[in-house]
Order: C-alpha cells, then sequence, then structure tokens
C-alpha cells in the first residue's frame, strides 16, 4: 500500500513532519493496542490518560508558563489527527480535558484558580469536565435551566441536571455552567470552576449503550443543593455563555481534525482489505466501482485536511472566522461518515464485525457530526453568513 497516498507528511515541512511522525509513533503504539478491547469493553482506561500526560499531549496547546507545550493550532490538528485514526476516545478525551477545561482555565481563570488545577489537568492527576449540555439544552445553550440561586452570605446553590458530559463520572473538577438570573437569558448564564466531590451532586453513567465511544466516559449530573463558594466564578457574572463559547470553538478544531483522522484510518483499512481480497478472479481493489469510491475518499481526505490546517493557520494568525470551522467541521466530519460508511460496505459480512475497525470507525464518527455542534448547526452558521452577506 502507497501510505503516502494519504498521510499528512508531504503537506508540512520538516519540523512539522518529525512533529505528526512522533505523535503517529505514540498513538500507534500507546493507543491503538486498547481500542478495540475498551470499545468491546465499554471501559475508560485510566492508564491512557497516564500516557497521553507523559506524552505531553494534555498540555499540548496550553502556554509554556502554564506547563503547557505551547503548540500552534496546526500542531494541535495534526497531534488530534493521529489520534483518531488511532482511538477517538483519547482523542475526544483530550478535545474535553485541554481544549473545554485547561485552555478555557488559562484564559479565564485567576491565579489561584490556575493554581490549583492547571497542573493536576496537565500531568493527569486530575480530570476535568464541561457541564454545559443538558436534556433541553443542547444546541440552544442559552436555554439552559440549571439555576445557580446566590445566598446571602455569598457563593451560589445549584439546582438542576446536566447529561452526556464526558469524563463527567470521573471527573475531579468540573466547568459548570448556570444561570443566576433565568430572566436574563444568556446574560444569565455565569461559568464556575468547581470540584466535583462534595455533597449535592450525583453522578450516574447515561442509560443505555452509547452508538460509539464505548471507551469513553459519559454520565449524568444532577445538582441538588449543591454548593459553589464565592471564589469559584470562571470568569465575569453573566459572561458564562462566552466562555462556554470560546471552549467549543477551541473544541470543534479538535473535532475536525480528529474526524481527519478516521478518515484516513477508514480508507486505509479499505485499501488494505480490497487489493487482498479476491473475487470473481481478481482483487476486489481492480473493479471499477470501488475504485471510483477510493478515489472519492482520497480526494475529500485530502479536501478536509486542508479546510482544517487553513482553520488551524488562520487561528494562529488570529484570523480564524466562524465561516472558517464551520467548513472544517462540516466537511471533515460528513466526508469522515461516508468514507466509514463505504468502508463497512466494501468489507462485507467482516465489516458488520468488531474484528475489523470499519465498523467501530463509522460509530465513532456519528458523535462528531453531532456534538460541538451538530453539522446543520455548521450548515445554519454558513447559511447566514451568506444571506446577511
Amino acid at each position: 500500500m502507497n501510505a503516502e497516498l494519504w498521510l499528512p507528511d508531504s503537506d508540512l515541512d520538516a519540523d512539522h513532519r518529525a512533529f505528526a511522525q512522533r505523535m503517529r509513533a505514540f498513538a500507534q503504539e500507546r493507543l491503538l493496542p486498547h481500542a478495540r478491547a475498551i470499545d468491546e469493553q465499554r471501559t475508560f482506561r485510566r492508564e491512557t490518560v497516564t500516557d497521553l500526560a507523559a506524552a505531553g499531549i494534555l498540555g499540548g496547546p496550553l502556554p509554556t508558563e502554564h506547563g503547557g507545550g505551547g503548540w500552534s493550532p496546526l500542531q494541535l490538528a495534526i497531534a488530534h489527527e493521529e489520534l483518531g485514526a488511532a482511538c477517538g476516545n483519547a482523542r475526544g478525551f483530550c478535545a474535553v480535558q485541554t481544549g473545554l477545561v485547561a485552555q478555557c482555565l488559562a484564559k479565564y481563570g485567576t491565579a489561584q484558580q490556575q493554581q490549583r488545577w492547571l497542573g493536576p489537568l496537565v500531568r493527569g492527576e486530575a480530570i476535568g469536565c464541561f457541564a454545559l449540555t443538558e436534556p433541553d439544552a443542547g444546541s440552544d445553550v442559552a436555554s439552559l435551566r440549571t439555576h445557580a440561586r446566590p445566598q446571602s452570605g455569598g457563593g451560589w446553590l445549584v439546582e438542576g441536571t446536566k447529561w452526556w458530559i464526558t469524563n463527567g463520572g470521573i471527573a475531579d473538577v468540573m466547568i459548570l455552567f448556570a444561570t443566576v438570573d433565568p430572566t436574563q437569558g444568556r446574560q444569565g448564564i455565569t461559568a464556575f470552576l468547581v470540584e466535583t466531590r462534595r455533597p449535592g451532586l450525583t453522578r450516574t453513567p447515561m442509560p443505555g449503550i452509547e452508538l460509539g465511544h464505548r471507551g469513553s466516559d459519559h454520565a449524568t449530573l444532577v445538582f441538588a443543593g449543591f454548593e459553589v463558594r464565592a471564589d469559584e466564578r470562571l470568569g465575569a457574572p453573566g459572561k458564562g455563555f462566552a466562555v462556554a463559547m470560546g471552549g467549543l470553538a477551541a473544541g470543534r478544531l479538535s473535532v475536525a481534525a480528529g474526524a481527519v483522522g478516521i478518515h484516513r484510518a477508514a480508507l486505509a483499512t479499505t485499501v488494505e482489505f480490497t487489493t487482498g481480497r479476491r473475487q470473481f478472479g481478481q482483487p476486489l481493489a481492480q473493479f471499477q466501482m470501488v475504485q471510483e469510491r477510493l478515489a472519492d475518499h482520497l480526494t475529500s481526505l485530502h479536501a478536509s485536511r486542508a479546510l482544517v490546517y487553513r482553520c488551524a493557520r488562520r487561528r494562529a494568525d488570529g484570523i480564524e472566522t466562524h465561516a472558517d470551522l464551520a467548513m472544517a467541521k462540516l466537511q471533515a466530519t460528513e466526508a469522515a461518515a461516508r468514507a466509514a460508511e463505504d468502508a463497512v460496505q466494501l468489507h462485507g459480512a467482516r465489516g458488520y464485525s468488531s474484528a475489523v475497525p470499519a465498523e467501530r470507525l463509522w460509530r465513532d464518527v456519528q458523535a462528531l457530526r453531532i456534538y460541538e455542534g451538530t453539522s446543520l448547526i455548521q450548515k445554519g452558521i454558513l447559511g447566514r453568513l451568506l444571506a446577511d452577506s
């Protein structure tokens, strides 16, 4: 197989190529061997967190003064493509731990909050979660109902429910979003940085069996008389919506890059199978309809990666727009879903089994089309921008 056709190396300069190869070696050696088992067993693997921390990945995009690696957005995209190609659960963990929690803390936290939590998060000694989504507040963040009632002696008392919170059942610290004044809409939303192990919080696994990302921890969080201290607010009062949107924007680049990784893995496994499987006297890859699909997926892979890299470079230059991010996430996730779908189909009956990675890649990519802004939300963003132009 000519892997150079789908690897990113030829699009990178020498330094970024070496970085990609280092990330790839880590992912192939430390993550891929466990990907099937944690999916089948629906088990969060705590050792993965230790491995990610030791490789400098948990702190990668954080500033060096906070113990991070000072990665550029392009390095983040490269790393998360490699993680996504090996294990979507590990990539998803990083998106939450680093993108949603640590980077928001580095941007909005007080010196005391940063000193308390950034080091443990980067070293993998503490796990964070982003407690935003609710049963009736998904894409419409401004409609969240979790209420933080101010207390006469300072602080707040929180009541409400969050669900589909990645890392929610195992997190040591969370960024919690609640409204301090339900009449104010998004202007009432405030963010808090709170230790999870205190009275008033009940955490339970999400009911049922997830379609994909089964090696991740997803939980429902119920707050009933949950006390939050005055010094645990993250950012200014009523500015939690901006904190949430900033965190989601950071995470969307990870999602888009991870989708490129899934796309790449789906194409690679399909090429390997169709070049080795013979039917009607020749390899499957020699049939014209199969070649058409392989060609389409190779082309769309490079188109997705180009949009992700463009978005990353524009972020580094401070000129990234909502359209840049929406196009990258939309293209990358939808193209990856098509590649994974064909991977299952072209594997035939084998694609219906976990014995080959095709069906896991197909299941995992569905979440990337949904969370941190569904594909329909991305289309809505782009459509409004065009209509208002």
